[in-house]
């Protein structure tokens, strides 16, 4: 199985409450381990079983062309390629690196699709349990991220340094989100749930005509024991955290959300980061940035995008959210105040 390496959300930061069915229409949940993670799509449909798998097949191609390494990864064969010519890839890769690229000049570096040197060398989350690089190491891998370094022509792109990266596990989960939401679409599917390891989709209204009712992972807690709920229709809802791929060592933990800048895991205040947008690739990207940026400069980025709202936990159990999500959002567990 094909895995992304960089920052990926995690199936339990998000729990989703109260599934009803509908009249003749067959309710379906089907998972699938995809991306690196379990997949979990809710269809309400007469025949699902179809429509089921026509997403997942579109998974899986996202899978095969933008996994940090295989034979038939697009991205591989751009990160080999890296100092010499560019590497043609499909439409789809494309447009989720540009994407990226978008978000990484946004953050201004705190989002780096060219971060694949750095999450290599710390291998968080990989088969290995991770390991603390050297200071030589770490400075090595810094030199060579540099988003403005990605270059996209025509249909190529091409990486200007040799032992530059790119990885979009940070962001083509969301993609690969949005895409079955496409097909669900085109399919006249009015009702279903999607969960792609964290990047939950609520499309449409739930079959009873009751907004989905999606719970915030505590961070601090056990999985499936949230803070609050959040009550959306037709919006992706991501959560980024430290808090489920680490490891310890002396006592301290080293968790997968690096800092571009630094080369060291982020060490902020921030527990976790929720992102409430129209859909789920911008979500995905967001919730990894806001998390590097912070509190008050993760907010403020937040608040200068139109149909964007956040969440942010710290490690003080504060809460501090946009102007716009406490219409949407309520506290489950009185431990956590705004």
């Amino acid at each position: 199985m094909l895995q992304f390496s960089f920052v990926r959300n995690f199936l339990f930061g998000l729990s989703v409450l109260l599934i009803s069915s509908c009249g003749l229409e067959q309710s379906t949940r089907t998972e699938i381990d995809l991306l690196g993670t379990t997949c979990t799509v809710t269809v309400y449909a007469r025949n699902p079983g179809p429509i089921l798998e026509k997403g997942f097949t579109r998974v899986r191609e996202i899978d095969r062309r933008m996994s940090y390494a295989g034979s038939e990864s697009e991205v591989a064969a751009v990160n080999r390629n890296a100092g010499a010519e560019g590497v043609k890839v499909s439409s789809s890769t494309l447009d989720v690196v540009q994407r990226g690229l978008y978000f990484s000049e946004l953050g201004k570096g705190s989002f780096d699709i060219s971060i694949g040197p750095l999450v290599e060398l710390w291998g968080i989350g990989k088969e290995s349990t991770g390991r603390i690089p050297t200071g030589e190491e770490i400075e090595k891998a810094v030199l060579r991220i540099g988003y403005k370094r990605v270059q996209v022509k025509d249909n190529s792109v091409r990486l200007e340094d040799p032992g530059m990266a790119i990885d979009l596990g940070g962001i083509a989960k969301g993609y690969a989100a949005d895409e079955i939401v496409r097909i669900l679409e085109e399919e006249g599917v009015q009702h279903a749930l999607i969960n792609l390891g964290g990047n939950v989709y609520a499309h449409g209204k739930k079959p009873d005509g009751t907004l989905w009712r999606i719970g915030v992972q505590n961070p601090e807690s056990n999985r499936g024991s949230y803070l609050g709920v959040l009550t959306v229709a037709d919006r992706a809802v991501v959560t980024s955290g430290p808090y489920e791929r680490y490891f310890i060592e002396n006592g301290k933990r080293y968790h997968h959300i690096l800092d571009p800048e630094t080369g060291f895991p982020v060490e902020n205040g921030v527990s976790s980061v929720t992102i409430v947008a129209e859909n789920s690739m911008d979500a995905d990207a967001l919730s990894t940035l806001v998390f590097v940026r912070g509190v008050e400069k993760g907010l403020a980025l937040v608040e200068s995008l139109d149909g964007v709202e956040a969440l942010l936990v710290t490690e003080e159990k504060e809460l501090f959210t946009s102007s716009g999500i406490e219409a949407i959002f309520s506290i489950t567990d009185d431990q956590f105040s705004l």
